[in-house]
C-alpha cells in the first residue's frame, strides 16, 4: 500500500509541536543535570546499566537528573555515543552551559563493518560537545588514528552498580570440585568471541570444567550450558556462584561485562584486544589464540588467591566524581 504523501511531513510536524511543548515546559521544570539516552528496559546492556547506576549515585548525593529534557535551571549536559534523539538536543539545548559526550567504539573496529555511525558520531561530538569523554584509552587513541579531533578528550572507565555486583557471600573457590566458568554477552555478533567459545566447548577438559554462558551465543555448544539473558541481580548471582570469568570479544573499547565479573570477585582470562588489558591489569590473564586458555586456566587456578587478590577496583563514586568534573560541577550540589 502506497503512503499518503503528506504522512512524514506530518510526522515531522508532530515530532517539531513536541519538542516546542518540552522547550515550553522547561521554564516550570528545575533540574541540575540532563542526560540524554534512550534507556533500554532490562534484561539489556552493560552500558545501560552504568548509566543507571551513574545517575543513581548523583540523585543520592542530591542533584536533581532528568532524562532528554533541559530545564531552565540545567547546568550540564551529558550525551551517550548516538543513542539520543540528536534533533530533540537540538531544540532544547542552552547556549552556555556545558555539553559532554560519552563515547565508546570505534564502532567499525567493534562491529566488524562500517556502516557510517562513526562518522555520524564525530557530526554529534563537532555539533555539541564542548567536552568529550571516553571510556578507555584505548577507544580515544583509536578514534584518534582514524582521523576524529574529539572535544576536550578525557579518559573515565566505567564501573558497576556495587549494590548489584560484589563479591560478598561469594562461593569460595575449591580444587576439590569442577572449576566453574562463566561468560556473558548480551549481542550475538561474531566480534564477540563466539569461535572461541565453540573451540573450548570442543577441547575443554570437561572432567575438570563447568561453564555457564549467559546471554545470546549464536552457536548450539554441547557442553557449555547457555543461560537467556537476564537481569542483573540473576547475572551477578551466577558470577558469584563462578571461579573465573572468561571474555573473546575483540574490540571491545571498555566491557562492562568485563568490569561487573572483576566486581564479583572474579579473576578472568580476556582476549588480548580493545580495552581489556587495561581493564583487567593484575587480576588475570590474556591469550591471542583459543588454544592458549587451558595452561592459563590452570594458572590461574593454581594461583587463585594471589589472582584474586590483584583484582583492580572499580568505583563508581570515585567515577561520579570525574563526571561532575567533566561538567565543571562540585562532588555535592552548594547549598543543598
Amino acid at each position: 500500500m502506497r503512503s499518503f504523501p503528506g504522512k512524514g511531513i506530518l510526522q515531522r510536524m508532530g515530532q517539531r509541536a513536541g519538542y516546542l511543548a518540552a522547550r515550553l515546559a522547561a521554564q516550570w521544570r528545575q533540574f541540575d543535570i540532563s542526560i540524554f539516552h534512550q534507556f533500554a528496559p532490562p534484561p539489556d546492556g552493560g552500558g545501560h546499566q552504568f548509566l543507571r547506576a551513574l545517575v543513581r549515585c548523583l540523585q543520592e548525593r542530591g542533584w536533581r537528573v532528568e532524562n532528554n529534557t533541559i530545564s531552565r535551571t540545567t547546568r550540564a549536559v551529558l550525551f551517550n555515543s548516538f543513542n539520543f534523539d540528536a534533533e530533540r538536543l537540538r531544540w532544547l539545548r542552552r547556549h552556555g552551559i556545558p555539553m559532554i559526550h560519552r563515547l565508546d567504539g570505534p564502532l567499525a573496529a567493534y562491529r566488524g563493518f562500517d556502516d557510517g555511525t562513526d562518522r555520524m558520531t564525530w557530526s554529534l561530538n563537532r555539533r555539541f560537545a564542548s567536552a568529550t569523554i571516553f571510556q578507555s584509552a584505548y577507544s580515544l587513541a583509536q578514534h584518534q588514528a582514524m582521523g576524529f579531533a574529539p572535544a576536550e578528550a578525557r579518559v573515565i572507565m566505567n564501573a558497576a552498580d556495587p549494590l548489584i555486583f560484589h563479591a560478598r557471600k561469594r562461593e569460595p573457590f575449591s580444587l576439590l570440585r569442577k572449576i566453574r566458568l562463566v561468560s556473558t554477552s548480551w549481542s550475538d555478533n561474531r566480534n564477540k568471541g563466539a569461535d572461541v567459545y565453540e573451540w573450548l566447548d570442543n577441547h575443554l577438559d570437561w572432567t575438570r570444567y563447568e561453564y555457564t554462558f549467559i546471554g545470546r551465543l549464536p552457536i548450539q555448544p554441547r557442553n557449555i550450558r547457555v543461560e537467556p539473558p537476564a537481569t542483573s541481580e540473576r547475572v551477578a548471582d551466577l558470577l558469584r556462584a563462578s571461579d573465573i570469568y572468561i571474555t573473546a570479544s575483540r574490540n571491545d573499547p571498555c566491557s562492562n561485562s568485563l568490569i561487573e565479573a572483576l566486581s564479583c570477585g572474579l579473576p578472568a582470562i580476556c582476549l588480548n584486544s580493545g580495552g581489556h588489558p587495561e581493564l583487567l591489569r593484575g587480576g588475570g590473564e590474556t591469550f591471542s589464540a583459543a588454544e592458549e586458555i587451558p595452561a592459563l586456566l590452570e594458572r590461574v587456578a593454581r594461583d587463585y588467591a594471589d589472582y584474586q587478590a590483584r583484582i583492580p577496583t572499580f568505583d563508581i563514586e570515585a567515577v561520579t566524581t570525574q563526571y561532575l568534573a567533566a561538567m565543571d560541577l562540585p562532588a555535592v550540589p552548594e547549598n543543598r
